[in-house]
C-alpha cells in the first residue's frame, strides 16, 4: 500500500491513527514535533503526510510552508486540528495542503481523506447558497481546494462579514446546525450521522454556539 508520516505531538492520536492505517495496510511512520518529521520526511519519502497543526517547537502550517518554500511538498499533506478556522484552512490550502480534518477524527472521514489524498483527487467542496449554508466552519476544514473568492459571496447573501471572524462564524454553524436540527426532527443521532461529527463533540458545539434544541424540535 502507501508509507504515511503521520506528524503529532499527542502519543493517543499518533497511535490511533497508526493502528487504523496499518490495519488498511499502510506502512506508518510516527513523528511528534517537526525536528523528527523534517527526519523522516527525508529518509523514509512518504506518500502522504498527516500533520497536526498545533505543535510545540514548529507548528503544522510553519512546516508545510517550510517544505513548499525548499521543493520537498512533493507528497499530499492532510492537515488535522481540533481549532481550526476558515482562514487557516484558506492558508493552508493556498501552501499546498490537500484536505483538512478536523479533530475528534472520525475512521470514515479518516479513510475517505487518505484515500483521496493517495489519489491526489481534492475533497469536493460545493458553494452554492444551499449547501453553503449546510457547511459549517468545522465542516469546511475538511474540505480541500477551498478559495475566499468562491466561498465570500455565497456566504455574504445571508450573513454580515463586517463582524469580528470568531461572531461571525459562530452564527455560520449555528444556522447550519439549527438547519439540520429542523430537517432532522431535532434528533441528536441523525444530525451528528450527517455532519460527521461524535454525538458528544456535536452536543458540546450545540451547547456552546447556544443552539435551542427544543424549538428544533418543535419547529419539525
Amino acid at each position: 500500500m502507501a508509507n504515511i508520516l503521520v506528524v503529532d505531538d499527542e502519543l493517543g492520536i499518533r497511535d490511533l491513527l497508526s493502528e487504523i492505517l496499518f490495519d488498511e495496510g499502510h506502512q506508518v511512520e510516527l513523528a511528534e514535533n517537526a525536528a523528527q518529521a523534517r527526519a523522516a520526511r527525508q529518509n523514509m519519502r512518504p506518500d502522504l503526510v498527516l500533520l497536526d497543526i498545533w505543535m510545540p517547537d514548529t507548528d503544522g502550517v510553519s512546516l508545510l510552508k517550510e517544505w513548499a518554500s525548499t521543493g520537498l511538498l512533493t507528497m499530499p499533506v492532510i492537515m488535522m486540528s481540533g481549532h481550526a478556522t476558515i482562514d487557516t484552512a484558506v492558508d493552508a490550502v493556498k501552501i499546498g495542503a490537500q484536505a483538512f480534518l478536523e479533530k475528534p477524527i472520525t475512521l470514515q472521514k479518516l479513510l475517505k481523506a487518505v484515500e483521496q489524498g493517495l489519489a491526489r483527487e481534492p475533497l469536493n467542496l460545493a458553494v452554492s447558497s444551499q449547501s453553503v449554508v449546510s457547511q459549517p466552519a468545522s465542516v469546511l476544514s475538511m474540505a480541500s481546494v477551498i478559495s475566499e473568492e468562491a466561498l465570500v459571496p455565497e456566504v455574504a447573501q445571508s450573513f454580515d462579514l463586517d463582524r469580528p471572524l470568531r461572531e461571525a462564524r459562530d452564527a455560520f454553524e449555528k444556522a447550519y446546525f439549527e438547519f439540520h436540527l429542523t430537517q432532522e426532527g431535532g434528533s441528536m443521532t441523525k444530525v451528528a450521522e450527517k455532519t460527521g461529527l461524535e454525538r458528544t463533540h456535536l452536543y458540546r458545539k450545540l451547547k456552546q454556539l447556544g443552539v435551542d434544541l427544543s424549538r428544533s424540535k418543535r419547529m419539525a
